[in-house]
Order: structure tokens, then sequence, then C-alpha cells
């Protein structure tokens, strides 16, 4: 069992502080997978101090739900003085930004608990090491420690995971057979599900919308094979601008830009075109990205990210390149 790993961490270290850190911008199954996971340790380990840090704060949504959760976001956490570090929803360092070196060099044991697709890299690092791609959230995979430990789950933790579950499966559009039965856990355990839905429920902001037509405005369009592969530049949004590029028709959506010296690229794929291309994005474009433009890139079947530096154009060409390449082999 994972738990008894973990566990078996913060008694060798006699641990008296755990930092949990959640990737810039911090999504809802970051920030809740975290909350959670923080509850958890504070049951099994009273005495230690747990602080919930992410890099750049959280995501607008993310601020929202903390109004309904008893938790407080470190604005700079003591790596330096922790444990035990645990990464949640979180695969690469480069997505801590500027913390990653001091997690690089703590020599604190550090745990990840991630559903994304695992990098070599963190890999190395980690004590232990939870990932598991197939799973829809990083709040599932906190569910199952609790259960592991034989934990209650309270209606405050229920609800933080439902809404982290929520979140990442766009409201279950992307949930399997074992999401339904954890949140059919989380329901049992308190959690009313259309009073939680509800504070999922965010506004588009004027900036986002106007980054939204914009994408659309500067979009060019490539054609390999069948498929439809889009790309367009913006300095922010970039994540929300690629899903809209698919809601549009796109089968891929590239959108990346840099804010300073740092190059940012999102990447969404509608299910059919993973469905009939076997094309993971996190897997066969974001993460050899990541490499070629000197940063770290992964994520999911469908969407994926990369962080790194260097000339968007040069980065675009690149994706393109990947995504014929795997397309052509996929295809034999």
């Amino acid at each position: 069992m994972h738990i008894s790993k973990i566990t078996a961490l913060v008694d060798k270290t006699n641990a008296e502080r755990a930092v949990l850190l959640c990737h810039h911008n911090a999504d809802p199954d970051a920030i809740c997978s975290a909350f959670a996971f923080s509850r958890l340790l504070k049951r099994l380990y009273p005495q230690l101090a747990v602080e919930i840090a992410a890099a750049q704060g959280p995501s607008r949504l993310s601020k929202q739900l903390l109004s309904s959760l008893p938790m407080k976001i470190m604005a700079e956490p003591h790596i330096e003085a922790a444990d035990i570090i645990v990464m949640l929803d979180t695969n690469t360092l480069q997505q801590l930004d500027e913390w990653s070196g001091q997690v690089k060099a703590s020599k604190a044991p550090i745990v990840v608990i991630d559903h994304h697709a695992s990098h070599p890299q963190t890999e190395s690092l980690a004590t232990v090491c939870v990932a598991e791609e197939e799973t829809s959230s990083t709040c599932e995979i906190v569910h199952r420690l609790f259960k592991e430990a034989g934990v209650k789950l309270d209606k405050i933790v229920a609800m933080a995971l439902f809404l982290g579950i929520a979140s990442d499966t766009r409201h279950f559009i992307l949930a399997n057979s074992d999401t339904f039965k954890v949140v059919a856990d989380l329901v049992e355990a308190g959690v009313d599900a259309k009073e939680s839905l509800a504070l999922l429920s965010l506004p588009t902001s004027h900036s986002e919308r106007v980054a939204r037509l914009r994408a659309g405005q500067r979009v060019k369009v490539k054609k390999i094979g069948e498929w439809l592969i889009v790309f367009s530049r913006l300095s922010a949004y970039q994540a929300s601008a690629a899903r809209a590029l698919i809601r549009l028709g796109a089968h891929v959506a590239v959108v990346g830009g840099k804010k300073g010296e740092t190059l940012r690229i999102s990447l969404r794929a509608d299910r059919d075109f993973y469905r009939a291309t076997g094309l993971h994005l996190g897997r066969d474009v974001a993460k050899p990205l990541g490499e070629y433009v000197r940063g770290m890139g992964g994520g999911h079947s469908t969407a994926a990210g990369v962080n790194g530096a260097g000339d968007v154009s040069a980065g675009f060409k690149r994706c393109t390149e990947l995504i014929r390449k795997r397309l052509a082999e996929n295809a034999v």
C-alpha cells in the first residue's frame, strides 16, 4: 500500500514539518487534493506541521473554492525547513517555478502524488512516487489513500475531493467507472452533489474572453492527413484558448506564447482524435517538446502543457514534426 510507504517516511525522518506543493496557477484538483491529503496527515500525525503552497498561487476558480474550504495557502512555504515534501498533481519540478531549485536541493524525502504520465526526472528525485495516469484525478488517488489508512472521510474532506474530481473530469465527462465509485462514496460521506457543483461555476472574465477571440483571429490551420491541427499565439490564457479552439472544430489545438523569458505551450485534442490515432499529447508530444525547449512537458492523452525557453515559432514547428511523426508511426 502506498500510504504505508508514506507513513514509513514520516516515521523514519521523525518529521515535524511537511510541505505540500502544487503546480503554478493550481487548479481545483491540485488544491483540493492537497487540502484532503493535509487532513489525512494531520489525522495520522496530529503533531505534524503541514503547509500548503502553489507556485504563483491558485487559479481563479481555485480561489473561489477556498472560500468554502478551511485551508490556508502559503505564499512562501518553508521548503528549506521541510522534513518531507509532497508534490500533488505536479509531475515536473518546473511546474513549481522558482521553488524548483529549493526542492531539488532539499535533503528531505520527496513524495509525488499525481495522475499525469510520470516524468523520468521527477521519478529519479522521488522517494515515493504514486503516479497513476489511468486515474481521472489526483483527488481520486488521495481518496484511496484515506481508504488504505483506514481513516474515515469527514464531510468537508469529502466535498473537497468531490470538487477536485468534478473539475478535472469536466463535470464527469472524462470520468471512468472507478471515478463514479469514488463519487458514490463521497456522496455517502455527506456531499451534496448539486450544491457542490454550483461552486465550480465561474463567469468568464473579460480578459479571458478577449484572449479566446484573439486566439481565433490568429489561428493557423494545418491539415495532417484527415486531421485539423491549429496553432495560435497568446501570452496568457493559453489553456482556455486551446479548449475553445477544440470546441470550434479543431482536432488538435496548440496555443503558445512567452511571458518574460518563459515559453508556455498548451495542447488540447478531442476524444475522437485520440481514439482514432492513439496519439497521446502528454507522452508523445509534450514530453519531447519540453526537452526541445530546454524545459519540461507532460500531461494527459488529450490535455498537456510545456514550459521552457526559446522561440514560439520554433516550438510550433517542432510540435508539428512530433505530431506528424507519431501519426505516421501509429498508422503503420
